[in-house]
């Protein structure tokens, strides 16, 4: 169900790059929090694919639902191929006609054998059907099966298949899935009656053996048939996120790697909450036995969750801050702000809101508060699919705070998302001119413009935009940011080697960020095919960080291309237990259910899709 993305260059070559594309604005920035899946297109037209990449925060190939994507993208330009248009139209499909019924019609009854007979009463069941007398039909179709001998499996399994398709214009689908289930025990491979339970099985809403027999149906395809993979799509997102609602609501809040915390607080250059303790708000510290500050302040929870903060002691902060906010201290505003983005930060958005909440209402609260609380709400609008609800909070954010650079920043993302490229880049340049030191955006607007270029097919423009990462890089040469985003676009270039130099100065600048090391791990199966330095960089990552969900929902998909179906569902189970919200918990069971079902299919059908 997973396509071979390892199967040819161009494929290996997408994979890559789409999913550095997604990390690498996602790690630092908001999209952190608010874009590490799919969002919905607001038009008919829907979002760019490598815009959707963006939003998934993984491989395109790894979208909620869209398992399939490459392999549909293969059937494009071929006639009669992945158009949609099956050789039977879905729901409506006419029976099918024995080879033989044209010469057996002519012959006397009285020397018709028991298959003649049952020939002669489908094709008469064939013609009420063409004249939509279902109930005739279903009769004629009855009386063949119980004419046909009991050897003509071929022949019997058709009839089964063509009273189901006169079930499912009556809508019955149990009888369509027992008439279906029957055809497919007497011929296993029946690709109309596979599909067609599935479609009956989905009306029942029993997606999991849907999911089954779509999956079989897609591999008996050879993913050449748009209806099937659709339909497949379909479920898998369903799935996704019935299962994701129910786990998701009871889980574990779970605390992210340090280093992520860091990149994700180093995305903000003008948020208070996020600068060291300033003077007077310490005191010399003794520490106590088991390493603490005895003493950090009086009595500000909020002063001691900074300190902690300071030490990397993250499970404390949100108990100090609410000790900050009962007691109506001195710092409520900031102890709000921060205990709602650790909230945030273990995934629990619904915590979180009304913390922000009461930050932007307090009109006497610092500003930079206020707009730091707007950007955080607006990123998880974002996540939740509410792109006007974002939009608005960021444009109230920058008119509260005219000159604040982290408004901007994370507003030009916001952009890309929308694939409002144009905007972004405005967006880019004023963070830029109100802080000119900032790499971070200096990078990604470069990067904009190429996304811009390159999707655009417009080879002057990127040259210029590839001009323009050698800038960065060249002035800001302590920015990973910059040598990963440049990577992207060296990736996209099929400057392979240039890009992994660019990797390997990320992991000298970071040799903590995991992601990277993903990434770089990619590279080699696209340029190398090097599946062994592949999965062991990618391995060397969840080393690193053993909370890094990409690696592990990375290491599940290569585990699928190369059949390893058990380890791949195990690997999306690790990532799924880490998910930092719904969609992104929706999106990897996804995967994992479509790895399942292609196990259910191997024991029940013998039928694997070809392997790396």
């Amino acid at each position: 169900m997973i396509p071979h993305v390892v199967r040819s260059t161009r494929r290996r070559r997408r994979l890559a790059q789409n999913c550095y594309l997604a990390r690498s604005l996602a790690e630092p920035g908001f999209l952190i929090m608010a874009a590490s899946k799919p969002v919905e297109p607001q038009s008919g037209t829907g979002l760019p694919r490598w815009q959707l990449a963006l939003l998934v925060g993984a491989p395109i190939v790894l979208g909620v639902g869209a398992v399939y994507l490459w392999n549909r993208s293969r059937a494009k330009g071929r006639p009669g191929k992945g158009s949609g248009e099956r050789i039977t139209p879905e729901g409506s499909a006419s029976p099918e006609q024995g080879q033989d019924s044209a010469s057996r019609a002519n012959q006397g009854l009285d020397n018709m054998s028991p298959l003649d007979r049952a020939q002669g009463a489908k094709n008469k069941g064939n013609k009420y059907f063409k004249a939509a007398k279902y109930e005739n039909a279903i009769q004629c179709y009855t009386d063949a099966i119980a004419l046909c001998p009991a050897e003509q499996k071929s022949d019997l399994s058709t009839f089964y298949q063509n009273r189901a398709a006169a079930y499912e214009q009556q809508m019955k689908w149990t009888e369509v899935v027992q008439d279906c289930s029957q055809a497919v025990k007497l011929n296993p491979r029946y690709i109309k009656a596979l599909f067609r339970r599935a479609k009956a099985l989905e009306k029942l809403d029993n997606k999991k053996e849907c999911l089954e027999d779509v999956t079989a149906v897609c591999i008996l395809e050879a993913f050449q048939n748009q209806q099937s993979m659709l339909l497949a799509d379909k479920v898998l997102k369903q799935l996704g996120k019935e299962k994701a609602k129910d786990k998701y609501k009871n889980r574990e809040p779970m605390m992210p790697s340090p280093q992520f915390i860091k990149s994700y607080f180093g995305s903000f250059t003008d948020d208070i909450i996020s600068q060291p303790l300033q003077k007077g708000e310490k005191k010399d510290e003794d520490k106590d036995k088991e390493g603490e500050a005895s003493e950090v302040t009086a009595s500000s929870g909020y002063l001691k969750a900074k300190h902690f903060m300071e030490e990397e002691n993250y499970d404390k902060i949100i108990s100090e801050c609410t000790k900050e906010v009962e007691s109506e201290g001195r710092y409520m505003a900031e102890a709000l702000l921060l205990r709602a983005t650790f909230y945030l930060l273990i995934g629990n958005a619904t915590a979180a809101q009304p913390d922000l909440d009461r930050v932007i209402n307090m009109q006497e609260a610092n500003v930079k508060l206020r707009a730091n609380a707007l950007i955080k709400r607006g990123s998880m609008y974002m996540q939740q699919q509410q792109p006007m609800l974002s939009t608005q909070d960021f444009n109230m954010a920058a008119e509260i705070d005219t000159r604040n650079p982290d408004v901007y920043h994370h507003r030009g993302q916001l952009k890309i998302l929308l694939d409002q490229v144009d905007e972004a880049v405005g967006d880019f340049d004023e963070c830029i001119l109100l802080r000119p030191d900032s790499a971070l955006a200096q990078a990604q607007r470069c990067f904009a413009l190429y996304r811009q270029a390159y999707t655009g097919n417009n080879p002057s423009q990127v040259q210029i935009a590839m001009d323009g990462f050698e800038d960065v890089i060249r002035r800001f040469p302590k920015c990973a940011e910059g040598y990963a985003l440049y990577a992207q676009a060296l990736t996209d270039q099929q400057q392979f080697g240039k890009a992994d130099e660019m990797y390997d100065k990320c992991i000298e600048l970071e040799p903590d960020n995991a992601a990277t090391y993903v990434h770089k791990g990619l590279l080699q199966l696209q340029w190398k095919q090097d599946l062994d330095l592949g999965l062991d960089l990618i391995s060397k990552a969840i080393e690193i960080d053993n909370k890094c969900d990409f690696a592990y929902e990375t290491m599940g998909t290569i585990e699928v291309q190369r059949g390893n179906l058990d380890k791949a569902i195990e690997m999306f189970n690790k990532a799924i237990n880490l998910a930092k919200s719904e969609m992104e918990m929706a999106h990897l069971y996804s995967l994992c259910d479509a790895a399942y079902a292609q196990t259910e299919v191997a024991r029940k059908y013998g039928l694997k899709p070809p392997t790396l």
